[in-house]
């Protein structure tokens, strides 16, 4: 399948792999900066490649796969809020202010309110894990995202004894975002995880990837990153979090419950009703290349204890 790139990026803006190469190994045993010189890195007027940021890489969380290339990860994407071709939310997501960010907190928690993201970023270093990203569609590619565990940042908030789960819910503003403007979903978008997912060491909010501040067609100035589970549940540009006693309604669910369940965890088993998810195609392999077996739980079988005794079937 061929990629397609914006018009606008040239390829002196593309990183190739060899300077990312470069680039982690002079960052990657560096503490993240404090947010006092995070933020101005994060909210800069950074252009179609980026600012830098400085982080430390997570080896025992990474995969061994070598990423793909920044034109990969930026250019083909899933981002409704911005139309339903990969190639649409790179040509559009310039469009998008994301400075100043906040998020609201709310739901059982005993601390609630609007948070500046850069202060919800402060207490912890930034680090770059790279995950695999298996898209619902069969395709896959490894990303070198860079963020904060979503476990730490949501403890902070003391959520009680009620907070089974954790629903995020994504800008609406149709005036940034044209797909708003038409029913393809039920607007805003919005996910959710069970309370012990959201505290799973694998999960991150991500701000940045490849070593550079987040662009908007990948979800900034914050998402979500479950590699365990499919790509839709990887909610971009974030502005709520609420803790739920009841399990949330999410988007794709409302819009085709027999398709895109609540847990959406990778599993070959459980075929999408319109093609097998037994196989996938890594993006970038070429389009010769043969597709690769799909792993349960996308290869992440550190979580596999979250779901003893559940039918991963029924429960998909």
């Amino acid at each position: 399948m061929l990629i397609r790139r914006p018009a606008d990026v040239r390829p002196s803006e593309i990183t190739p792999p060899e300077l990312y190469a470069s680039r982690r190994r002079f960052l990657g045993g560096a503490l993240a900066l404090a947010t006092a010189s995070v933020a101005p890195a994060l909210f800069a007027d950074t252009g179609p490649a980026g600012a830098s940021l400085n982080y430390r890489h997570n080896a025992e969380l990474s995969s061994s796969e070598p990423p793909n290339s920044w034109q990969d990860v930026t250019s083909y994407n899933n981002y409704y809020e911005f139309g339903t071709d990969k190639a649409d939310p790179a040509e559009r997501a310039g469009r998008l202010k994301v400075q100043p960010w906040s998020v609201a907190i709310g739901g059982e928690a005993e601390q609630r309110g609007s948070v500046p993201l850069e202060d919800l970023l402060k207490p912890h270093a930034l680090e770059e894990r790279i995950y695999r990203l298996r898209c619902v569609e069969a395709w896959s590619m490894a990303v070198p995202w860079v963020g904060i565990p979503l476990g730490e940042a949501l403890k902070r908030f003391k959520p009680t004894s009620r907070a089974k789960y954790v629903a995020f819910t994504t800008l609406k503003d149709p005036a940034q975002m044209p797909g708003q403007r038409w029913p393809v979903l039920d607007w805003p978008y919005t996910e959710g995880l069970r309370i012990d997912e959201a505290m799973h060491p694998l999960a991150i909010l991500a701000v940045g990837l490849y070593g550079r501040v987040l662009p908007n067609q990948n979800g900034a100035p914050l998402r979500l990153v479950v590699p365990w589970k499919y790509g839709f549940k990887s909610i971009k540009a974030i502005v709520r979090i609420d803790f739920t006693e009841q399990m949330p309604a999410t988007a794709w669910n409302r819009a085709a419950a027999g398709e895109y369940g609540f847990y959406a965890n990778v599993n070959p088993s459980v075929d999408h009703p319109r093609w097998s998810q037994k196989t996938e195609r890594r993006i970038g392999a070429g389009a010769f290349a043969p597709r690769q077996p799909t792993q349960l739980f996308n290869g992440y079988a550190q979580v596999a204890e979250l779901y003893r005794g559940m039918d991963l079937r029924r429960d998909f």
